[in-house]
C-alpha cells in the first residue's frame, strides 16, 4: 500500500511539476498584458530549461508524450532567448566589414554597485580601458570622491542623483554646449550631448527598477519624456533590470527610437555565487543606438566587484548624408571572460 502511495504522488508531483513549469513559461509570453505576466518572462531560458529536464522524469514514469511535449516546448521557449545572447560568450562584432577610414570611440557600460567593496577595481578597469565615454549606474554618495579621481582624465562629467543612487555619464570629449545636459526623474536617467570631433552624439544612461511588483514599468513611464527627446544620433547604455526578450526594453526602444545591440550575454550575478555560473545568470545591461552609429563590437569585462559586469561598446560615426542602415551584427563566441578576483 505505501509503494503504491509513493508511486502515486510521484506521477501526480512530476506532472503538476511540468503543468506548473508550462504555465509560467506560456505567461511570460504575455508579458505586454501586463507588468506581472513579464516579470515570468525574464526567467524564460531558466523556465525553458527546467521544463526541458522535466522530459526525464516523465520518461521513467512512462508519460511518453508528455515528456515529447515538455522537451520540444521547452527547447521551443529557449531557442527565443538564444538571438539575444542568453548564454553567449565573449564579443558581438560586425558582421560585414565597415568603413575602416572612420575613428573608432569606446564606451564603456557599467552599474557600479552602490556599496562596491573595491571601487579601486573600478577605477583601474577605466585606466586600462581608456573608454572614450562612460555609462554609470547606482551611482552612490561614496563614488563622489572616486569620480572626482577620474576628473582629470575625464574633465566632462554629468551626475544626476536626487536621493541615494542615480546615473551618471563621463566623458573624455567635450559636452557640445551649455545646455547639453539634463537630467530626468530623480537620477534614473541622464542625457548629455557630446561632440566626436566635430560630430555631435546624445549619449544617455538609464536604470530602471526592478519587475513587478516593484516599480520597473512605473519608471518607464516617467522617463518617457526624457526619451522622446533623445536626438537622432545617440547611444544609450542602461541596466534595464530586464532580460532583452522580455517587454520592457521594447517599450524602451520603442519610445526613444532606438535599436538593441543583442547578443551581450549574462552581465549579472548576485553578489557571492560564484563566477563559474555567469551563463546562468541574466542579461539586463543594454546598449541602444540610433541614427548614424555603427556598433562595431561588444564584450563583457572582467568583474570588479558589482554584481553586473561592465560592457565595452566600440562603435564608429558615419557621415552626415550616409543615410544607409546601421551594418548588421551577428554573434562571435570567443572564450569565456575569466572569472577575476
Amino acid at each position: 500500500m505505501q509503494s503504491s502511495n509513493r508511486r502515486t504522488f510521484a506521477h501526480a508531483a512530476a506532472l503538476a511539476l511540468t503543468a506548473g513549469l508550462s504555465a509560467a513559461l506560456a505567461l511570460g509570453f504575455l508579458g505586454a498584458w501586463h507588468p506581472a505576466l513579464d516579470s515570468l518572462a525574464h526567467f524564460r531560458a531558466h523556465l525553458a530549461v527546467l521544463l526541458a529536464l522535466t522530459a526525464l522524469p516523465l520518461l521513467v514514469l512512462r508519460y511518453r508524450a508528455h515528456a515529447l511535449l515538455a522537451a520540444a516546448f521547452g527547447l521551443a521557449a529557449l531557442s527565443t532567448t538564444l538571438p539575444a545572447g542568453a548564454f553567449g560568450l565573449g564579443r558581438v562584432e560586425a558582421a560585414f566589414p565597415l568603413d575602416q577610414n572612420q575613428p573608432v570611440y569606446k564606451l564603456i557600460q557599467l552599474n557600479l554597485y552602490h556599496s562596491n567593496q573595491t571601487p579601486n577595481e573600478v577605477l583601474s578597469m577605466i585606466a586600462r580601458e581608456r573608454p572614450d565615454v562612460v555609462t554609470f549606474e547606482e551611482v552612490s554618495p561614496m563614488w563622489d570622491g572616486k569620480l572626482d579621481l577620474l576628473r582629470a582624465a575625464y574633465p566632462y562629467q554629468l551626475n544626476c542623483r536626487e536621493f541615494f543612487i542615480g546615473v551618471a555619464i563621463l566623458s573624455r570629449r567635450p559636452f557640445a554646449g551649455e545646455t547639453a545636459t539634463r537630467c530626468y526623474d530623480q537620477g534614473s536617467l541622464a542625457v548629455a550631448k557630446i561632440d566626436f570631433a566635430g560630430k555631435v552624439v546624445q549619449v544617455a544612461a538609464l536604470h530602471l527598477g526592478w519587475p513587478w511588483p516593484f516599480d520597473q514599468a512605473e519608471r518607464i513611464d516617467q522617463v518617457e519624456t526624457g526619451l522622446t527627446e533623445i536626438g537622432d544620433t545617440a547611444l544609450l547604455g542602461g541596466d534595464f533590470n530586464a532580460t532583452p526578450w522580455s517587454a520592457s526594453p521594447a517599450r524602451v526602444e520603442k519610445i526613444a527610437g532606438m535599436s538593441p545591440f543583442d547578443g551581450i550575454g549574462p552581465t549579472w550575478l548576485p553578489l557571492g555565487l560564484p563566477r563559474a555560473l555567469q551563463f546562468a545568470g541574466l542579461q539586463i545591461d543594454h546598449i541602444l543606438s540610433k541614427g548614424n552609429i555603427d556598433l562595431r563590437s561588444a564584450k563583457r569585462l572582467a568583474p570588479i566587484g558589482s554584481d553586473h559586469l561592465p560592457v565595452c561598446v566600440e562603435f564608429s560615426l558615419r557621415p552626415k548624408a550616409d543615410n544607409s542602415p546601421p551594418a548588421p551584427v551577428t554573434t562571435v563566441l570567443l572564450a569565456p571572460i575569466h572569472s577575476g578576483a
